[in-house]
């Protein structure tokens, strides 16, 4: 399979506008634009055809054009990375495989997006792949901390005896019984923000109306699902740092500390 990866950043971000040109430190102590460090994370993954920022912001553009990515314009019309990837794939005559590497997964390990390649090429019939993984009870306690603050920490996924999503929400999920988190990782699994896609996948999703889970949300990945199309989760295994998204101004300071622990420059 000939396979891209397209990285959607836009500039007027609800929770956080701005956000892929927020600079971040890393391990050395140089900081670099979100936008910068999402590209590197993609340019680590192995056998890749191409990556693209793809984006309707000339800000973004002109950033990431700086440190020499390939840019993509797309219009402002789409109202979130997967149909921006959308746009985009229909210029992509030969991309077999689109990956969606969300702006704000610069932590994502190249093996993650690996698992997924490896997967639709496992399952041919497969029409979109995203990875999860089991998060530790010390992290699923500062998420509960977070969520009674009113902060958004994350999304969580659950599926069915087939691998297949059930639903996922930016609450935490499943309910979590009494001893639930008394082992090192616990039964909450985090979904990373990566989407393999195929073509037709695309073509239905931007067909297919918004639905209100969807806007209730917040979470593109639920259209899908309401239009019946199947997730494919795929478990990948829980590093030794903090996977954390960009979503709010207090998420700065844990991600520059788990740049620190991966040894991200």
């Amino acid at each position: 399979m000939k396979t891209v990866i397209l990285i959607p950043a836009r500039f007027a971000s609800t929770r956080y506008p701005g956000k892929p040109l927020v600079a971040l430190r890393g391990a050395g102590g140089a900081a670099k634009p979100l936008i910068q460090r999402s590209h590197e994370a993609a340019m680590r993954v192995p056998g890749v055809s191409a990556v693209h920022v793809i984006t309707d912001d000339q800000r973004i553009r002109d950033t990431a054009e700086g440190f020499g990515a390939s840019v993509m314009m797309t219009s402002e019309a789409a109202r979130n990375g997967t149909e921006r990837c959308a746009e985009a794939a229909g210029r992509l005559v030969d991309a077999d495989l689109v990956i969606n590497l969300q702006g704000d997964a610069l932590l994502t390990p190249p093996g993650f997006i690996t698992a997924l390649i490896d997967h639709m090429a496992a399952h041919p019939g497969a029409e979109v792949a995203t990875p999860a993984m089991r998060q530790r009870s010390s992290e699923v306690r500062a998420l509960q901390a977070e969520e009674a603050q009113g902060r958004v920490g994350g999304t969580s996924v659950v599926t069915g005896n087939d691998g297949h999503a059930l639903y996922f929400s930016k609450k935490l999920i499943p309910y979590l019984p009494k001893h639930a988190l008394d082992g090192e990782l616990s039964p909450v699994r985090l979904h990373i923000g990566i989407y393999a896609y195929r073509r037709q996948a695309l073509d239905t999703y931007v067909a297919t109306p918004v639905s209100e889970l969807e806007e209730l949300e917040g979470l593109e990945q639920l259209r899908f699902l309401a239009a019946g199309i199947p997730i494919d989760v795929v478990e990948v295994e829980t590093p030794p740092f903090v996977l954390r998204e960009l979503n709010n101004p207090e998420d700065v300071a844990p991600i520059e500390d788990a740049l620190a622990a991966a040894g991200l420059e």
